[in-house]
């Protein structure tokens, strides 16, 4: 069974090396950051269950990399700061923390709380990390990897991968494909934009063997994942 990773972005050594040492005491996989920066860096390259995020850092504000984090990845995360106006928690929940704890608070209690959200998100890691052909999809991280190298994909573009990869080998109509994301939006779209998305989408992700996202002319579109391209 994995161990759940917790990446703890907070500058204060002492809390950061107390609140790791206790994570870790309790199972958990804790990676300490310092900076927001580093955060970051960790984030590009590994798969994460939870962050513990500080507000006020050295090189800016937590607020700011949670709104940076919700529109990027899908990784549940809680504040732990000194911040403790009502408007400043408001807010941290709002951009959407799971929790938000102000300092003082007790080691042991902060561990609950990690505990409770994880259960939220039952086998998240086992369902994280899809490998298929030249990819390597994390769906927790929201990014994919063609041949090791970090693909650059839109918001839309990654959510009709997801969708792709949830009907394996089922036909998804057009209108199925706007119906679940776009109209679901409030956005008005028409064929023409579905069948872009999909084709930008397909010509990022392709490589000379395989297509992974298969046409079915006058009907929609079939994932095929790793299956050899037709000639």
């Amino acid at each position: 069974m994995n161990e759940n990773s917790i990446l703890v972005i907070e500058d204060d050594d002492i809390l950061n090396s107390g609140l790791c040492y206790n994570l870790q005491q309790a199972g958990m996989d804790p990676h300490p950051a310092y900076r927001l920066s580093e955060g970051r860096e960790f984030l590009k390259d590994n798969a994460c269950d939870l962050i513990l995020l500080d507000v006020n850092m050295p090189d800016g504000n937590g607020f700011d990399f949670a709104r940076e984090l919700t529109s990027e990845y899908s990784i549940p995360f809680l504040f732990i700061t000194a911040h403790n106006l009502e408007d400043e928690i408001i807010e941290g929940l709002r951009i959407g923390a799971d929790d938000y704890i102000t300092k003082p608070f007790s080691l042991r209690v902060v561990i609950e709380k990690v505990k409770t959200v994880l259960n939220r998100y039952p086998g998240s890691r086992a369902r994280d990390c899809i490998h298929c052909g030249s990819l390597d999809i994390s769906l927790n991280n929201r990014t994919v990897r063609k041949n090791g190298e970090l693909l650059s994909l839109k918001p839309t573009e990654f959510e009709l991968l997801t969708l792709f990869l949830e009907n394996p080998t089922r036909l998804l109509t057009k209108d199925f494909l706007m119906e679940r994301i776009w109209d679901s939006k409030g956005n008005f779209v028409n064929d023409h934009t579905v069948s872009l998305n999909v084709s930008r989408l397909r010509s990022k992700i392709a490589d000379e063997n395989c297509e992974y996202i298969r046409t079915i002319y006058g009907l929609g579109y079939k994932w095929i994942g790793d299956k050899e391209k037709r000639i």
